[in-house]
């Protein structure tokens, strides 16, 4: 039995970490798309959230980029929309069409609790009424991403955001996720892939692109599993294998890790998880969100990181390193 739940954790984490790898895009809005957002108002009513015990004449955070996304969604088949109040004036809504209306219902019963988790982590200083979409196919996730060209299979979600100024709130942002995420992942990961993403959107305003990824995507995949006692083994498969054989990581994982064709993203989730997990558990939530606020503001060499660790959290790069594989080493051999 033992070994069966072993195999069952493995092939769950296997999953999350395969299809949750992140695509973080922020686009330019062309002339066309701008136009988009200023359809008549006419339009909106037919997906406008309306929730009992919000007014209705009330906009609310998702109003604005609404008549866009049902532009692009009607050319896709039908809308269902599951508005959700995510706070006491704050209303967030999910998207989809009748053949994903399972995934939307997951999502939608989720999305108040993870707005909530999302922001006991990181704080209300971001919009909390999230926009997430379900995409029908492969050409509809793209075009509700914003990307341009292929997107790789094993993206089973995507943050998107408007251009924005370093300092503001931005705007545009939302949640896809693609079609086949769903039957991948289940609803206890696409439960955990929401958590994740929305601390992207959360995070969105101080982050500055070429950040660290074992920070931006280590934050996000602590908050997917905060309090949520997941067993290590089940979180970090490969992490705990290599780690119980002895084989530790030698460093932080580099961004190039993060991509899918590295053949070792999965891995390179693991261990920025594990490093984020280490932080929170040694020296407390508060000290992790600093430190991401001081990592995310540009593209780090060793030498800043070590300087920002130091300032931080009191220890210099390598005695990082050292705890954090002694931190390892003691969760993974904990009921060997």
């Amino acid at each position: 039995m033992s070994g069966l739940r072993q195999m069952r954790g493995w092939l769950s984490a296997k999953r999350r970490f395969q299809f949750v790898l992140t695509l973080v895009m922020v686009t330019g809005l062309t002339a066309a798309c701008g136009a988009l957002l200023m359809l008549p108002n006419s339009v909106l009513p037919k997906i406008r959230a309306v929730v009992p015990g919000v007014d209705a004449g009330q906009p609310t955070a998702t109003d604005a980029q609404l008549p866009g996304l049902r532009r692009i969604m009607d050319s896709y088949g039908k809308i269902v929309a599951e508005p959700v109040v995510t706070g006491s004036d704050r209303v967030g809504i999910v998207l989809g069409h009748p053949a994903r209306k399972s995934d939307v219902d997951v999502l939608s019963s989720e999305l108040a609790s993870a707005t909530l988790a999302v922001s006991a982590l990181w704080g209300s200083d971001w919009s909390q009424a999230p926009v997430v979409v379900v995409a029908s196919s492969p050409a509809e996730f793209a075009a509700l991403a914003n990307a341009t060209g292929d997107v790789p299979a094993e993206v089973a979600a995507a943050t998107v955001a408007d251009p924005f100024h370093p300092g503001t709130q931005p705007t545009g942002q939302r949640v896809v996720f693609g079609p086949e995420a769903g039957r991948r992942l289940g609803a206890d990961g696409l439960r955990s892939v929401l958590r994740h993403e929305l601390t992207h959107v959360a995070t969105r305003a101080v982050t500055v692109d070429g950040s660290p990824q074992w920070m931006l995507e280590g934050l996000a995949e602590y908050a997917a599993h905060r309090g949520m006692h997941h067993p290590i083994a089940e979180v970090a498969p490969t992490l705990t294998t290599r780690a119980r054989a002895n084989n530790l990581p030698a460093d932080l994982p580099t961004d190039a890790l993060f991509d899918p064709a590295s053949g070792q993203a999965a891995y390179a989730y693991e261990q920025a998880w594990s490093a984020c997990a280490f932080i929170a558990d040694q020296y407390g939530d508060p000290k992790l969100v600093d430190l991401y606020r001081q990592l995310a503001t540009g593209p780090k060499n060793r030498a800043t990181t070590d300087t920002i660790l130091r300032t931080t959290l009191g220890a210099d790069y390598a005695d990082f390193l050292s705890t954090w594989r002694a931190w390892i080493t003691a969760r993974t051999t904990e009921g060997a």
